[in-house]
Protein backbone atom coordinates (compact mmCIF):
# COMPACT_ATOMS: atom_id res chain seq x y z
CA UNK A 1 0.00 0.00 0.00
CA UNK A 2 1.37 3.43 -0.98
CA UNK A 3 1.81 5.84 1.93
CA UNK A 4 0.07 9.14 1.30
CA UNK A 5 1.83 11.12 4.03
CA UNK A 6 3.54 10.74 7.39
CA UNK A 7 2.59 12.16 10.81
CA UNK A 8 5.56 11.93 13.16
CA UNK A 9 6.73 8.35 12.82
CA UNK A 10 3.32 7.06 11.67
CA UNK A 11 2.70 6.47 7.97
CA UNK A 12 -0.86 7.13 6.82
CA UNK A 13 -2.19 5.13 3.87
CA UNK A 14 -5.42 5.23 1.90
CA UNK A 15 -6.78 2.34 3.96
CA UNK A 16 -6.13 4.36 7.15
CA UNK A 17 -8.08 7.31 5.75
CA UNK A 18 -11.01 5.06 4.78
CA UNK A 19 -10.87 3.50 8.26
CA UNK A 20 -11.00 6.92 9.92
CA UNK A 21 -13.89 8.06 7.74
CA UNK A 22 -15.83 4.87 8.51
CA UNK A 23 -15.33 5.28 12.27
CA UNK A 24 -16.36 8.95 11.99
CA UNK A 25 -19.54 7.97 10.15
CA UNK A 26 -20.40 5.34 12.79
CA UNK A 27 -19.90 7.80 15.64
CA UNK A 28 -21.99 10.40 13.80
CA UNK A 29 -24.89 7.95 13.34
CA UNK A 30 -24.71 6.85 16.99
CA UNK A 31 -24.60 10.47 18.14
CA UNK A 32 -27.65 11.28 16.01
CA UNK A 33 -29.55 8.52 17.80
CA UNK A 34 -28.42 9.68 21.28
CA UNK A 35 -28.74 13.40 20.47
CA UNK A 36 -30.24 15.59 23.23
CA UNK A 37 -29.94 12.83 25.84
CA UNK A 38 -27.53 12.28 28.73
CA UNK A 39 -25.96 9.47 26.76
CA UNK A 40 -25.31 11.87 23.88
CA UNK A 41 -23.38 14.27 26.11
CA UNK A 42 -21.29 11.43 27.48
CA UNK A 43 -20.67 10.10 23.98
CA UNK A 44 -19.16 13.46 22.99
CA UNK A 45 -16.73 13.15 25.90
CA UNK A 46 -15.77 9.65 24.77
CA UNK A 47 -15.17 10.86 21.19
CA UNK A 48 -12.93 13.68 22.48
CA UNK A 49 -10.88 11.16 24.46
CA UNK A 50 -10.55 8.89 21.40
CA UNK A 51 -9.38 11.78 19.21
CA UNK A 52 -6.92 12.93 21.87
CA UNK A 53 -5.57 9.40 22.25
CA UNK A 54 -5.05 9.12 18.48
CA UNK A 55 -3.24 12.46 18.26
CA UNK A 56 -0.96 11.80 21.24
CA UNK A 57 -0.08 8.36 19.84
CA UNK A 58 0.58 9.87 16.41
CA UNK A 59 3.01 12.42 17.82
CA UNK A 60 4.68 9.94 20.16
CA UNK A 61 3.67 11.62 23.44
CA UNK A 62 3.79 8.42 25.47
CA UNK A 63 2.97 9.50 29.03
CA UNK A 64 -0.05 11.65 28.14
CA UNK A 65 -1.21 9.00 25.71
CA UNK A 66 -1.06 6.36 28.47
CA UNK A 67 -3.08 8.59 30.82
CA UNK A 68 -5.74 9.27 28.18
CA UNK A 69 -6.01 5.55 27.42
CA UNK A 70 -6.73 4.80 31.10
CA UNK A 71 -9.54 7.38 31.21
CA UNK A 72 -10.82 6.03 27.91
CA UNK A 73 -11.22 2.51 29.32
CA UNK A 74 -13.05 3.79 32.41
CA UNK A 75 -15.26 6.01 30.25
CA UNK A 76 -16.36 3.13 28.01
CA UNK A 77 -17.23 0.91 31.01
CA UNK A 78 -19.13 3.76 32.69
CA UNK A 79 -21.02 4.47 29.46
CA UNK A 80 -22.15 0.85 29.15
CA UNK A 81 -23.21 0.61 32.83
CA UNK A 82 -25.01 3.95 33.07
CA UNK A 83 -26.82 3.84 29.76
CA UNK A 84 -27.93 0.22 29.36
CA UNK A 85 -31.54 1.17 28.36
CA UNK A 86 -30.31 3.58 25.65
CA UNK A 87 -27.81 1.03 24.32
CA UNK A 88 -30.51 -1.66 24.25
CA UNK A 89 -32.77 0.65 22.26
CA UNK A 90 -29.93 1.44 19.87
CA UNK A 91 -29.38 -2.27 19.20
CA UNK A 92 -33.11 -2.70 18.65
CA UNK A 93 -33.03 0.26 16.25
CA UNK A 94 -30.19 -1.36 14.31
CA UNK A 95 -32.15 -4.61 14.14
CA UNK A 96 -35.12 -2.73 12.72
CA UNK A 97 -33.23 -1.37 9.71
CA UNK A 98 -34.42 -2.48 6.27
CA UNK A 99 -31.29 -4.60 5.65
CA UNK A 100 -31.65 -6.76 8.77
CA UNK A 101 -35.43 -7.03 8.58
CA UNK A 102 -35.13 -8.24 4.99
CA UNK A 103 -32.82 -11.03 6.16
CA UNK A 104 -35.00 -11.98 9.15
CA UNK A 105 -38.54 -12.11 7.78
CA UNK A 106 -41.40 -12.58 10.23
CA UNK A 107 -44.55 -14.57 9.66
CA UNK A 108 -46.57 -15.26 6.50
CA UNK A 109 -49.36 -13.58 4.58
CA UNK A 110 -51.87 -15.98 6.14
CA UNK A 111 -50.96 -14.98 9.68
CA UNK A 112 -51.06 -11.29 8.72
CA UNK A 113 -54.56 -11.67 7.34
CA UNK A 114 -55.59 -13.48 10.52
CA UNK A 115 -54.29 -10.61 12.67
CA UNK A 116 -56.03 -7.97 10.54
CA UNK A 117 -59.34 -9.88 10.35
CA UNK A 118 -59.51 -10.61 14.07
CA UNK A 119 -58.49 -7.05 14.99
CA UNK A 120 -61.31 -5.62 12.85
CA UNK A 121 -63.91 -7.96 14.36
CA UNK A 122 -62.72 -7.25 17.91
CA UNK A 123 -62.82 -3.52 17.15
CA UNK A 124 -66.35 -3.75 15.70
CA UNK A 125 -67.61 -5.55 18.81
CA UNK A 126 -65.58 -3.33 21.19
CA UNK A 127 -63.72 -6.23 22.72
CA UNK A 128 -60.42 -5.24 24.34
CA UNK A 129 -57.31 -7.08 23.16
CA UNK A 130 -53.50 -7.04 23.19
CA UNK A 131 -51.74 -8.80 20.31
CA UNK A 132 -47.94 -8.95 20.49
CA UNK A 133 -45.90 -9.82 17.39
CA UNK A 134 -42.41 -11.00 18.35
CA UNK A 135 -39.48 -10.00 16.16
CA UNK A 136 -35.77 -10.36 16.99
CA UNK A 137 -35.93 -9.78 20.76
CA UNK A 138 -36.89 -12.93 22.68
CA UNK A 139 -40.05 -12.72 24.81
CA UNK A 140 -39.66 -15.91 26.82
CA UNK A 141 -40.04 -14.23 30.25
CA UNK A 142 -43.39 -12.78 29.15
CA UNK A 143 -44.60 -16.00 27.54
CA UNK A 144 -43.95 -17.81 30.81
CA UNK A 145 -46.45 -15.54 32.60
CA UNK A 146 -49.26 -16.86 30.40
CA UNK A 147 -50.63 -20.16 29.13
CA UNK A 148 -48.76 -21.98 26.32
CA UNK A 149 -50.85 -22.38 23.16
CA UNK A 150 -48.50 -23.36 20.29
CA UNK A 151 -51.29 -23.14 17.76
CA UNK A 152 -51.34 -21.74 14.24
CA UNK A 153 -52.31 -18.07 14.00
CA UNK A 154 -55.92 -17.97 12.81
CA UNK A 155 -58.67 -15.42 13.20
CA UNK A 156 -60.86 -17.99 14.96
CA UNK A 157 -58.21 -18.79 17.56
CA UNK A 158 -57.53 -15.11 18.33
CA UNK A 159 -61.24 -14.33 18.61
CA UNK A 160 -61.84 -17.28 20.95
CA UNK A 161 -58.94 -16.22 23.20
CA UNK A 162 -60.23 -12.64 23.52
CA UNK A 163 -63.86 -13.69 23.95
CA UNK A 164 -64.98 -11.98 27.20
CA UNK A 165 -65.98 -15.39 28.54
CA UNK A 166 -62.48 -16.79 28.06
CA UNK A 167 -60.20 -16.97 31.14
CA UNK A 168 -57.33 -15.71 28.96
CA UNK A 169 -59.01 -12.62 27.49
CA UNK A 170 -57.51 -10.12 29.97
CA UNK A 171 -53.87 -10.82 29.12
CA UNK A 172 -51.82 -10.44 25.96
CA UNK A 173 -51.37 -12.92 23.14
CA UNK A 174 -47.80 -13.39 21.90
CA UNK A 175 -47.30 -14.44 18.28
CA UNK A 176 -44.04 -15.74 16.81
CA UNK A 177 -43.86 -16.40 13.07
CA UNK A 178 -47.01 -18.44 12.31
CA UNK A 179 -47.76 -19.58 15.86
CA UNK A 180 -49.72 -18.27 18.83
CA UNK A 181 -47.05 -19.01 21.43
CA UNK A 182 -48.94 -18.05 24.59
CA UNK A 183 -52.07 -16.26 25.80
CA UNK A 184 -53.03 -14.47 29.00
CA UNK A 185 -49.52 -13.02 29.24
CA UNK A 186 -48.64 -10.18 31.61
CA UNK A 187 -46.67 -7.30 30.09
CA UNK A 188 -44.66 -4.57 31.86
CA UNK A 189 -46.44 -1.22 32.25
CA UNK A 190 -44.78 1.93 31.00
CA UNK A 191 -43.65 4.53 33.54
CA UNK A 192 -43.78 7.29 30.94
CA UNK A 193 -45.68 10.42 31.95
CA UNK A 194 -46.34 11.27 28.28
CA UNK A 195 -49.19 8.77 27.95
CA UNK A 196 -52.68 10.27 27.67
CA UNK A 197 -54.75 10.17 30.91
CA UNK A 198 -57.64 8.38 29.20
CA UNK A 199 -55.48 5.44 28.16
CA UNK A 200 -55.94 2.30 30.22
CA UNK A 201 -53.80 -0.63 31.29
CA UNK A 202 -53.71 -2.22 27.82
CA UNK A 203 -52.17 0.88 26.27
CA UNK A 204 -49.68 1.21 29.13
CA UNK A 205 -48.71 -2.44 28.71
CA UNK A 206 -48.24 -1.98 24.95
CA UNK A 207 -45.85 0.93 25.50
CA UNK A 208 -44.09 -0.86 28.35
CA UNK A 209 -43.22 -3.89 26.22
CA UNK A 210 -42.11 -1.85 23.20
CA UNK A 211 -39.83 0.24 25.42
CA UNK A 212 -37.90 -2.91 26.31
CA UNK A 213 -38.13 -4.98 23.11
CA UNK A 214 -38.51 -4.62 19.34
CA UNK A 215 -41.95 -6.25 19.38
CA UNK A 216 -44.97 -4.74 17.66
CA UNK A 217 -48.12 -4.54 19.80
CA UNK A 218 -51.66 -4.12 18.49
CA UNK A 219 -54.14 -2.71 21.01
CA UNK A 220 -57.92 -2.82 20.63
CA UNK A 221 -59.69 -0.43 22.97
CA UNK A 222 -62.60 -1.85 24.94
CA UNK A 223 -64.23 1.57 25.34
CA UNK A 224 -64.07 2.92 21.76
CA UNK A 225 -63.07 -0.11 19.74
CA UNK A 226 -60.15 1.87 18.27
CA UNK A 227 -57.18 -0.07 16.89
CA UNK A 228 -53.74 1.27 17.87
CA UNK A 229 -50.23 0.01 17.20
CA UNK A 230 -47.16 0.55 19.38
CA UNK A 231 -43.50 0.19 18.46
CA UNK A 232 -40.18 1.37 19.88
CA UNK A 233 -41.74 2.93 22.99
CA UNK A 234 -44.43 5.01 21.28
CA UNK A 235 -47.75 4.67 19.47
CA UNK A 236 -47.48 4.62 15.69
CA UNK A 237 -51.15 5.45 15.25
CA UNK A 238 -54.08 5.47 17.66
CA UNK A 239 -57.02 4.93 15.30
CA UNK A 240 -56.28 2.62 12.38
CA UNK A 241 -58.64 1.34 9.71
CA UNK A 242 -58.27 -1.92 7.79
CA UNK A 243 -56.06 -0.49 5.04
CA UNK A 244 -53.66 1.36 7.33
CA UNK A 245 -53.30 -1.65 9.66
CA UNK A 246 -52.60 -4.05 6.80
CA UNK A 247 -50.12 -1.65 5.17
CA UNK A 248 -48.33 -1.03 8.47
CA UNK A 249 -47.93 -4.74 9.27
CA UNK A 250 -46.72 -5.47 5.74
CA UNK A 251 -44.09 -2.74 5.93
CA UNK A 252 -42.86 -3.47 9.44
CA UNK A 253 -42.84 -7.26 9.26
CA UNK A 254 -41.74 -7.64 5.61
CA UNK A 255 -44.20 -10.40 5.01
CA UNK A 256 -44.12 -11.75 1.47
CA UNK A 257 -47.21 -12.27 -0.65
CA UNK A 258 -46.76 -16.05 -0.74
CA UNK A 259 -47.32 -18.44 2.14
Amino acid sequence: MIDLFTIGFIKVSLIDIIDILLVTWIFYKVYQYFKETRAGQMLIGLIILLIASFLFNAFGISATSWLINQFQTIWVVAFVILFQPEIRRLLIYVGQTRFFRTIFRVGTSRSLEAIVESSLLLSKNKVGALIVVQRETGLRIYKETGTPIKGEVTSGLLLSIFNPGSPLHDGAVILQNTLVEAAGCILPLTESEMIAPDMGTRHRAALGLTEETDAIVIVISEERGAIATAENGSFVKLDMDEMSLRRYLNERLFISSGD
